[in-house]
């Protein structure tokens, strides 16, 4: 039953049409994307994407970059699903990245700080690789749940990739957050009822999905579809009325940041 309802949802029209569903109601995705396509037209240049996994926001940024290079660890890649649809440009094993200084005019990196055991390194290392005048774009959880584990570290409030950012000589020009309260409890019950309740973790990595995470090793309730799938719908819909309704702004997913060498803000 669950091979027979994967390969249905790689079929198209059904997959394309199932993946637009399941990624309207995965909310932390919904906030992430949309805070990329609106900075995305910033991009230029060669554009280098740290922890770049299967490159699955690619396409917003190629209309604007000249080149688009994707770099991973090779330790914390190995572990994923990602890595069975590796799209990585390079690979690297120690702590510097495999690349010049200034040698990009724009870094992207999408959750994937609190992959890594020494954060400050990294954004340091991506500060080093960026051209004088270039723009780091980087997003990072503040409230999510355990995943890649054991290489699952840290969380980050605006304030400590603040700090972490001034360290390295970057300036933060803006920081916006991932919704607040209704999109993150809503974003965790349908973790919970997609996850732990129907399983279908495998269907969703299927679908290009949770490349973040091991392969699935248990099937989908496939019974438990009729009524989890509505929830899931009703829940996503409901917390994006709410966080415009009732807005929290101190509970939150997650937040991007741009930022730029300080020499370049004079």
């Amino acid at each position: 039953m669950n091979e027979l309802l994967q390969a249905l949802l790689r079929l198209p029209p059904l997959g394309r049409g199932a993946r637009a569903a399941s990624d309207w109601v995965d909310l932390q995705l919904v906030h992430v994307v949309h805070s990329l396509a609106r900075l995305a037209p910033r991009a230029r240049g060669r554009l280098l994407d740290v922890g770049c996994g299967d490159k699955p926001y690619e396409h917003l940024f190629t209309p604007y970059v000249r080149e688009y290079v994707g770099v991973e660890h090779e330790a914390t890649f190995a572990a994923t699903s990602a890595s069975s649809r590796d799209k990585a440009d390079l690979r690297y094993s120690g702590a510097r990245l495999p690349f010049a200084d200034a040698s990009f005019d724009t870094v992207l990196s999408v959750q994937v700080l609190e992959h890594t055991p020494d954060p400050q390194a990294l954004v340091a290392e991506m500060a080093r690789v960026l051209r004088p005048d270039g723009l780091l774009i980087l997003s990072a959880p503040f409230s999510f749940r355990l995943h890649e584990e054991p290489h699952d570290y840290f969380r980050y409030s605006p304030h400590g990739l603040g700090v972490l950012c001034d360290r390295a000589g970057l300036v933060v020009e803006e920081i916006a957050p991932h919704g607040n309260l209704w999109s993150l409890l809503g974003h965790k019950l349908n973790s919970y009822l997609a996850l732990r309740v129907a399983r279908i973790g495998g269907v969703a990595q299927a679908m290009g999905k949770l490349g973040h995470e091991g392969a699935a090793a248990r099937g989908a309730r496939v019974w438990t579809l009729p009524v989890v799938v509505p929830s899931m719908f009703a829940v996503a819909a409901g917390a994006r009325v709410l966080d415009r309704a009732l807005p929290d702004p101190t509970e939150t997913l997650g937040f991007t940041l741009v930022a730029r060498p300080r020499a370049a803000r004079g």
